[in-house]
């Protein structure tokens, strides 16, 4: 989970030093293209040519759709916001997991993760500062994010019962790569420096390396455990925020992290407790 956490920092950092100069749809293009390389090397050798095949393709295009949506959001919030920002307000997804779950999954929730859920979205609106002049109109894109991620969440929740995780990942990053080529034909495309290159081949290998540390740390050790450390992603945007972009973030924005943060463990524990009892 550590190196998960190391991992989409790296993506972060350098999705906002890139996105100065190239729009986010060739951005998202070579996530999804140099994303790909990770996950071959998952497919088993005697499956190399029929890996894709599943019985399970409408919530394989949910999953895939939902996770492009969800990153591409990302990426926007990133070019136009604080780093601390982005990455505190996208600790809320439990928040908004929480709330689909009663929507879709009609899950019975207790006062506790209620309370929860009010609270993670005071966190969001302390970041967001509506009503300011501070307020910034693309904090909307990272509450995207957290939407998109929530119905991932949801759909993996059903997919990993049967379906491989390279499977998962192949799919999300196929449809990511379509959406992106086709958002190029409204872009200027900008043929990228060997320095930018590099930056570029870099964000599909940290970002899809990322994902596969994260789904090994969930199914090698106990949830309550690695959890927390998802949370240092919150540190590393702040120190790396200031040190590479010189961006201070606001008391606001430092208490709305702690309430986001605290409501999300909150809601796992409880999610925790819930899963046990049953």
């Amino acid at each position: 989970m550590l190196l998960s956490v190391i991992c989409f920092s790296m993506m972060d950092i350098l999705v906002k030093l890139t996105t100065k100069d190239y729009p986010i749809g060739e951005i998202a293009f070579f996530r999804g293209l140099f994303g790909l390389i990770p996950i071959f090397f998952l497919i088993p050798k005697n499956k190399i040519f029929t890996f894709f095949k599943t019985d399970k393709p409408t919530l394989h295009f949910v999953r895939a759709f939902a996770g492009t949506f969800a990153m591409i959001s990302t990426f926007i919030g990133v070019k136009y916001m604080q780093l601390a920002d982005v990455v505190s307000i996208a600790q809320a997804t439990p928040v908004f997991v929480t709330i689909f779950s009663i929507i879709f999954l009609k899950e019975v929730v207790g006062y506790r993760r209620w309370l929860s859920v009010i609270a993670g979205l005071i966190g969001v609106l302390f970041i967001m500062k509506p009503g300011t002049s501070l307020f910034n109109a693309y904090s909307i894109f990272p509450i995207f994010f957290c939407i998109g991620f929530s119905i991932v969440a949801i759909s993996i929740k059903r997919l990993s019962k049967t379906e491989p995780d390279y499977l998962i990942a192949f799919y999300f990053t196929a449809l990511l790569i379509i959406v992106s080529s086709v958002a190029i034909f409204f872009e200027e495309w900008k043929m990228p420096s060997i320095l930018d290159f590099f930056y570029l081949f870099m964000i599909g290998i940290c970002g899809s390396i990322a994902n596969l540390f994260m789904t090994t740390a969930y199914r090698k050790a106990d949830a309550s455990l690695i959890t927390p450390l998802k949370y240092l992603s919150v540190l590393s945007a702040i120190i790396f925020g200031y040190i590479i972009f010189y961006e201070i973030p606001s008391v606001t924005t430092i208490i709305g992290a702690i309430i986001i943060i605290i409501s999300s463990f909150i809601i796992f524990k409880r999610e925790q407790i819930r899963n046990k009892k049953s």
